[in-house]
């Protein structure tokens, strides 16, 4: 994935963007209300540090739900349930509740996330916070905006003037995220980590991160984001959305200032 190089916003993207934002707005709105009565909700643990709680079921079921009238011929991906195949070529990726542990735990870090793909691309890309009332949304070659307002990431400021994120899972090997952190204060950097990859993502594209580094997203988590900081200046290591759906992989994503040195440490720490 580029960054933006002003490509022809798609009318059908823009129409599909409405959509999606609408969705994740009232999405956020039941997510929330789960959040507010969380003494009485019902948690599962799938492994270390890796939870599912109702609410990430009932909200990826409305978002379902939705996408499907919306869009009856597109497919569906999401975190919790099985695959719907569909027969447009358009692909919607769902993560319900990114930053599940933070939810469970009444951490005010947690997200709606919602991507559109088709050839291999991400078409648009929408990151809503209820607990803030923040939605990001991106369109590729129509830009980012938060709330409607436009985003460009914080280019010019150096790492040793601003902070990266560092995304970590259980899908890791728990020592592999240790040199990332010891060069980025090398570097003279501050790092950050709030257990919402998507999150961390949506705030490079505002300009209040550098860059974000993670060993392993999965699709889920990661396309909406990507997308948000290439259309707002930003650059993202080149990927095929539809392997990051089969797979998940790598994130690298950064400032133009910053990106290489990102890339650079991602490459000493994770070699191919």
């Amino acid at each position: 994935m580029a960054a933006h190089t002003g490509d022809r916003e798609d009318v059908m993207d823009l129409s599909k963007k409405n959509t999606a934002v609408e969705i994740c707005r009232d999405a956020g709105k039941a997510a929330l209300q789960y959040f507010k009565d969380r003494d009485s909700l019902i948690v599962d643990q799938k492994g270390d540090q890796d939870w599912v709680s109702e609410a990430d079921r009932n909200v990826e079921i409305l978002i379902r739900e939705r996408l499907a009238a919306a869009f009856p011929d597109d497919g569906i991906v999401g975190e919790e349930q099985a695959r719907k195949p569909g027969t447009s070529g358009f692909v919607w990726v769902i993560d319900p509740i990114d930053g599940t542990t933070n939810f469970v735990n009444g951490l005010p870090a947690w997200t709606i996330v919602l991507a559109g793909v088709s050839e291999g691309q991400t078409r648009v890309g929408v990151i809503h916070d209820p607990i803030h009332d923040e939605t990001f949304v991106a369109v590729r070659g129509g830009g980012a905006t938060l709330n409607g307002t436009p985003l460009r990431v914080a280019d010019g400021v150096p790492l040793s003037s601003g902070t990266v994120a560092v995304g970590y899972s259980n899908r890791v090997a728990p020592g592999n995220v240790l040199p990332v952190v010891t060069a980025l204060v090398t570097e003279g950097a501050m790092f950050h980590r709030n257990a919402s990859g998507a999150l961390s993502l949506a705030y490079v594209s505002a300009g209040r991160l550098l860059g974000y580094l993670e060993e392993h997203m999965n699709a889920w988590d990661c396309l909406a984001g990507q997308l948000l900081v290439a259309e707002a200046g930003g650059r993202v290591e080149a990927q095929d959305a539809d392997a990051m759906i089969a797979d998940g992989g790598r994130v690298v994503v950064g400032t133009p200032l910053v990106f290489d040195t990102l890339k650079a440490i991602a490459d000493d720490a994770w070699p191919a």
